[in-house]
């Protein structure tokens, strides 16, 4: 550990008069890694994007000193100037551009003002060999994976000559491999004079590479955690995070299984772009009446795609195969048909799919059940509100008002504000794509509670997760998914992280067998 790199002072930051953060102070060291946790909402964003000049000098009270001087940014790229880089949860990249062109893009390599392509590739290829991704930097960005596309922002922050690095959730939506490559980047570049913030919700991710661990709850430094002194028991830092103990990760629930409701048999799916390839291949499942019912797999399984492809076939082309629900076959060709029919899904991309950012709760909450509050073609508005405001109740959304856009929520009371209108329309069938991806332990608690009381309403509930402790936690059988096909099911009682890794190896022996015949 070194000298101190960064104070940040009583730093006081205001929404419509709500207090986002409250007197917050903050300390980081030289060549660290310093962990910022919180619940949603907690201030841990806020407090970065005044940091990093999102949220200019003039808007927020209280002093930033990096450096032993006084900063007072007045947007992002004053403060990349003093070599500090914030990378958002959502990946600031252009898909049609390549992986050097977003290297570069806003500090291009140029001569006379005209961009020296061979030096920006050969600049961007030594770049991407410092952050251990074999990847041509003429690449387009769109065609590598989103793993791949953390480390091109970390090349994009290198090429800046950075030293503080800020990253927001860099592994929410990356598998453990992925997740790990990455944690140990940080520790190289720790070695190499780069210090780093990590907002993260995994918490053993935090245990596993944080020198200090910073608690932040409603606005407010709650306590401040320090390696080789301070426990870093995961369960100390939930408690410091929710005010409480959470002495079961999983609430109990008695499950009482029914007759089968949802039964998908030998459903195939295409490429949207490549003719010849099988995204899902003849999967066949079934769920039943209040059963949780998980899926699993690597990334990239084609977990996804299946549960996307049969609401409303939204994802892929030549679908082929049949679904059934309560014994009778049922077409689901579009979206309005899938949620006349009962059946629902839960995008794992709530920000861009799931939900219309600059609308308020009460319209997002409503959109996809015009029908139940209007007359006529004519939308009754006070039944809107009525409507709304009740399922704000039940699912205890945490916001200013019904009025309030939710682009200013939080990521659990967004994911509130998604399951709420897929309730409003009164579904049989729940298709759960990540769920709790990007939401605290809190906000997790919260929503699994509202999945199993789904289940005690006798809905039958598919739940796809990346995190194998989630799925044991919370599902009666599991189906792993691997290379677009059911692989196999295991009840509650043989499922294990073991079982489902050993189930996946032994399906990928099978398919390498199918294809030397």
């Amino acid at each position: 550990m070194g000298n101190t790199i960064l104070e940040m002072r009583d730093i006081t930051k205001e929404f419509s008069g709500v207090k986002a953060l409250n007197g917050v102070s903050l300390t980081v060291e030289d060549d660290e890694i310093h962990a910022l946790v919180g619940e949603n909402g907690a201030g841990k964003s806020t407090l970065m994007n005044v940091l990093s000049g999102v949220y200019p000098h003039g808007t927020y009270g209280g002093a930033i000193l990096f450096k032993d001087r006084e900063c007072s940014f007045k947007d992002i790229k004053d403060s990349e100037k003093q070599g500090i880089v914030i990378i958002h949860q959502e990946l600031a990249l252009i898909p049609y551009l390549s992986i050097a062109e977003n290297i570069f893009l806003g500090n291009e390599v140029h001569h006379g003002g005209v961009i020296d392509w061979n030096k920006s590739i050969d600049k961007a290829a030594g770049l991407l060999r410092k952050v251990g991704l074999e990847e041509n930097p003429t690449t387009l960005i769109g065609n590598i994976g989103v793993g791949k596309q953390q480390l091109v922002e970390i090349a994009k922050a290198l090429s800046k000559d950075v030293k503080l690095l800020i990253l927001d959730e860099p592994t929410a939506a990356l598998n453990d491999e992925e997740s790990q490559k990455l944690l140990k980047l940080l520790i190289d570049l720790k070695s190499h004079g780069v210090t780093s913030i990590l907002i993260s919700h995994k918490l053993n991710e935090v245990e596993q590479v944080a020198d200090h661990i910073t608690v932040i709850r409603d606005g407010q430094v709650i306590d401040t955690l320090t390696r080789g002194q301070d426990s870093f028991h995961e369960d100390q830092i939930i408690k410091s995070m929710v005010g409480r103990e959470i002495t079961d990760r999983w609430p109990e629930r008695d499950t009482v299984i029914g007759d089968e409701v949802f039964r998908v048999e030998d459903w195939t799916v295409y490429h949207p772009q490549q003719d010849d390839r099988k995204v899902v291949n003849r999967a066949s499942f079934n769920i039943r009446a209040g059963e949780v019912v998980g899926f699993a797999g690597l990334m990239g399984a084609g977990r996804t795609e299946l549960a996307m492809s049969l609401f409303g076939k939204s994802y892929g082309r030549n679908h082929s195969g049949k679904v059934y629900k309560n014994g009778k076959e049922i077409a689901l060709n579009t979206v309005n048909q899938s949620i006349e029919e009962g059946v629902v899904y839960l995008t794992e991309d709530r920000k861009n799919y799931g939900l219309v950012l600059i609308n308020d709760i009460k319209t997002n909450i409503c959109l996809p059940n015009l029908r139940k509050i209007s007359d006529k073609g004519i939308l009754n508005l006070n039944e809107e509100i009525v409507k709304a405001d009740d399922f704000r109740k039940k699912l205890a959304l945490r916001c200013s008002g019904l009025n309030q856009n939710v682009e200013n929520l939080s990521g659990g009371n967004q994911q509130k504000v998604v399951l709420s209108k897929w309730l409003m329309s009164e579904p049989d069938v729940l298709l759960l794509d990540e769920p709790t991806r990007g939401i605290d332990v809190g906000a997790k608690y919260e929503i699994y509670t509202i999945i199993n009381q789904l289940a005690a309403q006798g809905k039958a509930v598919l739940m796809i997760s990346s995190e194998l402790p989630e799925l044991l936690g919370m599902c009666d059988r599991i189906y792993v998914i691997n290379e677009g096909e059911v692989a196999g099911c295991l009840n509650r009682k043989e499922a294990s992280q073991e079982s489902i890794m050993k189930t996946i190896m032994t399906h990928q022996k099978e398919i390498k067998a199918r294809k030397s015949l």
